[in-house]
């Protein structure tokens, strides 16, 4: 007897089709589970058996074989159990077949014969529609999250017996279904806005210039100068995430566990700040079972790193190629996994060991060897992937107490939407998405100052020392602040805002 259910296994952030074959022969008891599952997968014979029994169905005293095919890729995890324990009443015809190749299984199952979550729903439910199915059967906790995807039908379920019952005909359940305005709606609210921030203006205009062409950016300030409360408001200005750049984040969050079921979507732009103690496999990703990284659960957001200097240095000098190339590799014997890392790096740091070098109050006793000590722990590659450099100073009392309104983050944030949408129209059909991403041929191509940008451009560089590198950094920096201003040309004042955000050059030369 043999039945065949279909499942999914989870290769990085994408799900494909797992055909569970199920085999009843005759022989002495046994219960075999072949196809590179894990330990997990193992010991689904045992929660089978007790589900089975304690739901009211027999357990065949024969030899079963479970084959999850392609059995080349390996299977991890307790979402097997729910597409074995259906081939069994199906080799032993308690449930029909007639309906099994129409709905994609998933589920944990507990002794009692109930289901838990699992992970990865929302990109299992994207294969099953990919794969043109009726429908996918999953846990009802899971319901939610899998109801994103739009064309197929998406039925929660909480126990064994109730998925029997719905294979046979004898019950009906009624899809779940995502309202996806709501969704968007729910999840937009940051709960944070740049009007809640106290003088520091110029550092609020660098931010708008990061977010409005994509540029990385390092501010670097005393203690208590507002770098982190500027840093966690950088996603309020940044564009709407589209559906597709939703469900994308979304996949993430799911395989890595980490979805809330609250928010069956991630709408909001993810922000994300792990501690300096963080470790590269913590950051980049990876480990024996690998996961997504804190880079890559900040695709499409805000990665930040405070007290850059204090990160070790080998998890630092990882994280370049990520931001560079918007993807991490991971390569392991059996397999090589990609997960996408497309961030907008925000960093801070003090400007020496004490914090305040820069502080016209407190006095600064660091020495200059300390001073170079602590700068050097940022190596310059990492340095040359940060577009804009600026000053935090600390906020003076006029300012703090300030009564009046500051502009909020929804009024800057149309002017980066308008911006974007420039480079976005600039850069169609090509796989740049934004000014910070440019190559080369397109700096050479969209960045051209007129005369007095270019007199400006030569004096500055000529004096400061500015490398190449630093050079093509001003001009799509200043391509930035030009799209923000709703101009085609860049002019004089435009390269000239985009030097001051080079304090490092400056300082160094």
């Amino acid at each position: 007897m043999l039945a065949k259910v279909l499942s999914s296994a989870l290769i990085g952030i994408d799900a494909i089709i797992v055909d569970v074959e199920v085999d009843i022969a005759p022989g002495l008891p046994a219960f075999a589970t072949v196809g590179l599952p894990d330990g997990a997968v193992k010991e689904s014979k045992d929660r089978v058996r007790a589900a089975l029994k304690n739901s009211g169905y027999d357990f065949p005293a024969r030899r079963i074989t479970a084959n999850l095919a392609p059995a080349d890729i390996k299977k991890e995890g307790a979402a097997y159990d729910l597409p074995i324990s259906i081939g069994i009443l199906a080799a032993t015809g308690v449930v029909k077949s007639s309906r099994l190749h129409e709905y994609l299984l998933m589920g944990e199952l507990s002794l009692d014969g109930g289901l838990n979550p699992v992970r990865g729903a929302l990109s299992m439910a994207v294969a099953a529609k990919r794969a043109e199915l009726a429908g996918i059967i999953l846990p009802i906790q899971n319901a939610p999250e899998a109801a994103v995807v739009e064309g197929i039908e998406i039925i929660g379920v909480t126990s064994l017996s109730q998925v029997v019952e719905f294979l046979s005909g004898r019950t009906r359940i009624e899809p779940h279904k995502a309202d996806l305005q709501e969704l968007f709606a729910r999840s937009c609210d940051y709960g944070e806005d740049f009007s809640e921030v106290k003088g520091q203006e110029h550092a609020k205009r660098a931010l708008e210039v990061a977010a409005g062409g994509g540029h990385n950016i390092l501010m670097i300030g005393p203690p208590g100068s507002g770098k982190t409360m500027l840093a966690r408001r950088i996603p309020t200005i940044l564009p709407r995430m589209s559906f597709e750049e939703a469900i994308e984040t979304t996949k993430i969050f799911s395989v890595s566990g980490l979805l809330d079921k609250e928010h069956a979507l991630l709408a909001a732009r993810p922000f994300r700040s792990p501690h300096h103690t963080i470790s590269d496999v913590g950051l980049i990703g990876g480990g024996t079972t690998p996961k997504p990284g804190e880079v890559s659960l900040a695709h499409n957001g805000v990665l930040f790193l405070d007290e850059l200097p204090e990160f070790k240095k080998n998890v630092l000098e990882v994280l370049r190629q990520p931001i560079e190339d918007g993807r991490v590799t991971i390569s392991r014997s059996l397999l090589t996994l990609t997960y996408p890392s497309r961030v907008m790096l925000v960093a801070a740091m003090n400007p020496c060991p004490c914090g305040y070098l820069t502080d016209p109050v407190h006095p600064c006793n660091c020495t200059p060897i300390a001073m170079h000590r602590y700068r050097s722990r940022i190596s310059g590659p990492l340095l040359d992937r940060i577009d804009l450099h600026i000053e935090v100073p600390a906020v003076k009392y006029r300012d703090l107490a300030d009564r009046g309104e500051t502009e909020s983050s929804a009024a800057i944030a149309r002017r980066v939407e308008q911006s974007r949408e420039l480079q976005a129209g600039r850069y169609k059909g090509t796989r740049i998405h934004c000014n910070a991403q440019m190559t080369p041929r397109f700096i050479k191509k969209y960045c051209e100052p007129d005369a007095a940008g270019n007199r400006m451009l030569e004096l500055v560089t000529d004096r400061l020392g500015f490398s190449a590198r630093t050079y093509n950094r001003i001009l799509k920096v200043a391509r930035t602040i030009a799209d923000l201003d709703g101009s085609d040309s860049i002019h004089e004042q435009h390269i000239a805002e985009a030097i001051q955000y080079r304090s490092l050059d400056r300082k160094t030369t």
